[in-house]
């Protein structure tokens, strides 16, 4: 089975395989190796579409707790008045509309695992009585005296700096200490580019065969353009794109560049309004030379601005890399050294 988010491969019996060779993902699997048979809290921090549920799933999956339950709590979807109930349970009466008790998830999640996405989000209040269940192992429901013994393994994510969440007194910092015992980071797949292909292969036999699909290649053309796009969606967003050439390229077995459709932000739409206009000295000006100064300028403020990241830079500017680092090549030939 394959995972959306991660591209991670479940085979029944046979463990756990992450698709791709980079070191950062050897370094993920090293650390669910590590921690699944363990009993402490467990913190996964990664962007938006990295696959933080599935490192978690395979964290309870492949650990000791693999028969027990599993629940999942976004904490960012479920409204603030809410979240403590929804976490903690409910006796009857303890709030208007509380016609009956109502156990919590953490009940529900007993000898098993609890999963509680973008953790970040969760309302001072509510971090507090976390805290408490945490250092007790026990918990109340809202309104109720009865204190109820647990046997949960807690596995956090959040897409945010959470220790930058505790300097700006957001997060408390007793319970990022108390979640984050084992911490697994996700590196975005700008940071593993060498995984782009093998995943974009990977997603288009997965679609194939769900839609029922004869099977469908990408070119080489089609990989590459795959391959210089810096993904701010990351797996999530690769997927999505593959599903989509999949469905553009019809009929045919092969996928193209023009098959693949990439979503741009308004942040990196085409300038809103043209550039302030050259004058033209009264005495004329060489045309080549004016327009690669003009260039040259553009390639020098990108590189600026992602660091040297020729990749990023290349995005910026909706260029390829390739492109970039050609032109980059050209104009150093000729005019003042570039940012490197």
């Amino acid at each position: 089975m394959l995972d959306a988010e991660t591209g991670s491969v479940h085979e029944a019996g046979r463990g756990r395989a992450l698709i791709g060779g980079s070191a950062s993902l050897e370094a993920v699997s090293s650390s669910i190796a590590l921690v699944a048979n363990r009993r402490c809290n467990v913190l996964i921090e990664g962007e938006t579409g990295t696959g933080k549920e599935v490192v978690a799933r395979e964290i309870h999956r492949s650990g000791s707790r693999s028969r027990g339950p599993w629940v999942a709590v976004n904490c960012s979807a479920i409204p603030d008045a809410l979240l403590e109930a929804e976490l903690f349970g409910h006796v009857r009466g303890a709030f208007t509309g509380a016609v009956q008790a109502r156990a919590g998830k953490f009940e529900a999640a007993n000898h098993g695992t609890i999963f509680l996405d973008e953790v970040g989000d969760m309302p001072f209040a509510v971090q507090a009585k976390l805290l408490r269940v945490l250092q007790e192992k026990e918990v109340e429901r809202l309104g109720g005296n009865e204190r109820i013994s647990l046997d949960v393994r807690v596995v956090a994510a959040t897409n945010v700096n959470l220790r930058g969440r505790v300097k700006e007194g957001a997060f408390r910092q007793d319970l990022y200490y108390r979640l984050n015992v084992f911490q697994i980071v996700l590196p975005p797949l700008r940071d593993r580019r060498e995984d782009i292909a093998a995943l974009a292969h990977h997603f288009v036999a997965k679609i194939c065969t769900n839609e029922n699909l004869r099977p469908k290649e990408l070119d080489a053309s089609a990989l590459e353009h795959l391959a210089d796009h810096t993904w701010p969606g990351n797996v999530r967003e690769l997927e999505n794109v593959v599903e989509m050439a999949v469905i553009l390229s019809g009929s045919r077995s092969s996928i193209l560049t023009s098959d693949i459709r990439i979503a741009r932000g308004p942040a990196r739409e085409a300038w809103s309004e043209p550039p302030a206009r050259a004058p033209i000295p009264s005495g004329g000006l060489d045309y080549q030379r004016a327009l690669e100064a003009f260039e040259h300028d553009l390639l020098t403020q990108a590189l600026a601005r992602t660091r040297g990241n020729k990749t990023a830079a290349a995005d910026l500017l909706r260029l390829k890399r390739t492109t970039l680092s050609a032109r980059m090549r050209v104009l150093e030939s000729r005019l003042p050294r570039l940012v490197a």
